[in-house]
């Protein structure tokens, strides 16, 4: 997936079909809320989207997200829709009740290839605690088994910061348990809810996937970090010698080639059809209500500086591995209003660079 040109498709197509949820999660995003925006895209518009999205390519993977997709009755429509298009369609729907064994199967049915469910606590106290909801821990494991009982790949993503990096160890257990195929890392973005948690320093953050890459050594089951794409640095820093590790991957193929970050590899529709280079970099360029997405992806300015890693700034713009990198452009955006300065989580300095260093002076401004 890393081979995409991205200044013709994003590698993700992520929409956010709605805002509504029954949780009220301490680090959300979407500052979800209990009922439907009046302006969210119909099931009209939706399908004009997706068909739009089908404009990329062949195969191009599409993520419907939210708050929770299952709040909306015509989300399996929707996914059908996508199939019949060509997409690839995923969700990640919310650990409620909601997400019942008949709506799993349903979503099956109707063509969902993968589904990604968030467990930020390798217990239902810890993982309850983070979610701000009791029970979440115990639907999200029934869902999980209920996908696997029909056939559907399981995709687990988890928050670091300070109140979930020492349940990191036991999350990897639980994933071997569960039988996940992938593991989505997030460190996080200081937007939405998410700026009442505490994030950790640079150094913990390199000491973090330090251990994700021997992690990744050792796991079937795949690894990626999100909004953290330093970790590739880290990989390609550690395979120069050209090793395998104990699954036969090579450390510049775990890596990839290029880092996917926002608005070059991702673009983002809201519920209301704005379109951001990602979920965590609220930047809009614009409504598929007025323009089509592929013509926002590949013709707005803001996407285009996003793709040029040459236009950089700061130590990320000096970095040798800007290209298999990228850092996060939304924690930049997040911490300085510009989404070209450095990220602040990436603790490296490129050798003879002596300007500014953006941990110094960095606080959430977005």
């Amino acid at each position: 997936m890393y081979h995409v040109d991205t200044s013709e498709r994003p590698v993700v197509l992520i929409w956010e079909v709605t805002q509504a949820c029954g949780l009220s999660c301490d680090r959300c995003r979407a500052d979800a809320q209990p009922d439907r925006h009046p302006d969210e895209l119909s099931t009209a518009e939706g399908k004009r989207l997706l068909e739009e999205a089908a404009a990329f390519g062949e195969g191009q993977l599409v993520v419907l997200s939210g708050g929770d997709p299952l709040v909306r009755d015509d989300i399996a429509e929707l996914v059908a829709y996508g199939d019949d298009l060509g997409l690839r369609m995923t969700m990640t729907p919310s650990g409620t009740c909601s997400l019942s064994t008949d709506r799993v199967e349903a979503l099956v049915d109707a063509g969902l290839k993968r589904i990604a469910v968030s467990l930020d606590g390798a217990s239902a106290e810890r993982h309850d605690a983070f979610r701000g909801e009791t029970g979440s821990f115990a639907e999200t494991i029934r869902a999980v088994e209920d996908a696997r009982n029909v056939g559907i790949p399981v995709q687990v993503n988890t928050t670091v910061c300070r109140e979930t990096v020492g349940e990191l160890p036991a999350i990897q257990t639980l994933l071997t348990e569960i039988g996940a195929v992938m593991w989505s890392v997030f460190f996080l973005v200081p937007v939405g809810r998410g700026r009442l948690l505490e994030p950790i320093d640079p150094a913990e953050a390199d000491a973090v996937m330090r251990w994700l890459a021997a992690v990744d050594d050792e796991e079937p089951c795949g690894l990626k970090t999100t909004e953290a794409s330093h970790y590739r640095r880290l990989v390609a820093q550690r395979g120069a010698d050209g090793a395998s590790d104990a699954n036969g991957r090579r450390d510049e193929d775990k890596g990839g080639r290029t880092g996917v970050i926002a608005g070059n590899g991702f673009a983002f529709v809201s519920h209301t059809g704005e379109v951001y280079p990602f979920g965590f970099l609220p930047q809009s360029v614009g409504s598929v209500c007025e323009r089509p997405v592929h013509e926002l992806h590949r013709e707005t300015p803001l996407f285009r500086k996003l793709r040029d890693r040459d236009a950089l700034e700061g130590k990320c713009g000096a970095y040798p591995y800007r290209t298999v990198c990228g850092g996060s452009r939304s924690r930049a955006y997040a911490h300085t209003g510009n989404p070209l300065e450095s990220d602040p989580l990436c603790p490296y300095v490129p050798p003879g660079y002596d300007g500014p260093l953006p941990w110094e002076s960095s606080s959430p401004t977005a």
